[in-house]
């Protein structure tokens, strides 16, 4: 049988990279303006109008908008609580939120109140009778310090502990143009000393040598994107057999590469690419409400641009599971409940 919306639907999904604020529903955007009495009447100042392409530039501005919406606790709250509901609704089992700690002196959030109501967020959604396991990743954003940074990850240390392992990883994000990763080694090695993974944006843009610089130093547990990582699309051949040795997972996310204008479109991603050696890869979202799309949406891409199966979709979607950050007893419970739906679905 062919893929279809439906069987993208009905198939369990893990989502590994997915921005907090970038993944708002247009309906939770729209309470959000209300609340801030804004009129929500141009839609693609907040998001792109699907099958309408942009520039990562366009991208940072809506970005910016976003954040003057979500600039207090019960905003912060509110678009927590409903991401959550929503990855739910879509059959996602397991989901990894990322998210960079704000604070809002005009309506005193702290990154402390930051961080302490995006968990309690995901503390009341476990309460409920939601099929989804949620874990929250700290980011670092590109444009900030050093001692940003290392502020961060003493907060992910900290709430991890306070939370129960909720917290369980870092990313380095924000616009590839700006920064140099390098400079944040030293966060990304106490963040490792601590226990914590990295899950870093890389070669968004071509930057063979910050790429590489931060591959042998630090080996990030997974790679954001990774556009530019073969010689003939900006990376070079030591940085693809890097990634090819170490099998470092991929988080793909074509929707918004392709709308971004970081790949020419779907014939051309660097997914194909990477599946067919047969290396880890792991569809996801990026910004699911920025960008107009849905996880299965993307499997449907991918499924519909490269011509997989339904059990391929499966092992795609099953294999994620050895890339999250949770522990060995999540992992198992996850591939136990895939197992036992594997013959509804597929």
């Amino acid at each position: 049988m062919s893929v279809n919306d439906e069987f993208c639907r009905a198939l369990p999904k893990v989502e590994l990279h997915a921005h907090l604020n970038g993944s708002i529903s247009e309906s939770t955007m729209k309470t959000l303006t209300d609340m801030k009495g804004i009129k929500y009447d141009n839609k693609p100042q907040l998001m792109f109008e699907k099958d309408r392409n942009g520039t990562l530039e366009d991208a940072f501005r809506m970005f910016k908008m976003i954040h003057e919406v979500t600039d207090n606790t019960d905003a912060v709250y509110k678009i927590t609580f409903d991401v959550i509901h929503d990855f739910a609704k879509d059959n996602v089992k397991y989901l990894e939120l990322r998210t960079t700690p704000r604070s809002e002196p005009s309506s005193s959030m702290t990154k402390t109140t930051y961080v302490e109501t995006v968990l309690k967020a995901i503390n009341d959604c476990a309460s409920e009778d939601l099929d989804i396991i949620v874990r929250l990743i700290l980011a670092i954003d590109r444009r900030h310090t050093l001692d940003v940074a290392l502020e961060t990850v003493q907060m992910a240390v900290k709430y991890r502990e306070k939370s129960n392992g909720v917290i369980v990883g870092i990313d380095l994000s924000g616009d590839p143009k700006k920064g140099t990763a390098t400079d944040f080694i030293p966060a990304f090695k106490e963040a490792q000393k601590h226990g914590l993974k990295l899950a870093l944006h890389l070669a968004e843009i071509p930057a063979p040598n910050e790429t590489l610089d931060v591959l042998k130093q630090v080996k990030p547990d997974r790679i954001g994107h990774g556009t530019c990582l073969q010689q003939d699309i900006g990376g070079n051949k030591h940085i693809e057999q890097f990634v090819i040795d170490k099998k470092i997972p991929l988080e793909i996310c074509m929707t918004s590469n392709i709308t971004t204008m970081t790949v020419e479109g779907f014939d051309n991603h660097h997914f194909k690419y990477w599946y067919d050696i047969g290396h880890p890869c792991t569809i996801c979202t990026d910004d699911k409400g920025v960008f107009t799309t849905s996880i299965s949406e993307e499997y449907k891409i991918a499924a519909r641009t490269f011509e997989l199966s339904r059990e391929e979709l499966w092992e795609l979607s099953y294999n994620s599971i050895n890339y999250i950050f949770s522990n060995n007893d999540t992992k198992t419970l996850l591939q136990s409940k895939w197992k036992d739906l594997k013959t509804k679905i597929v």
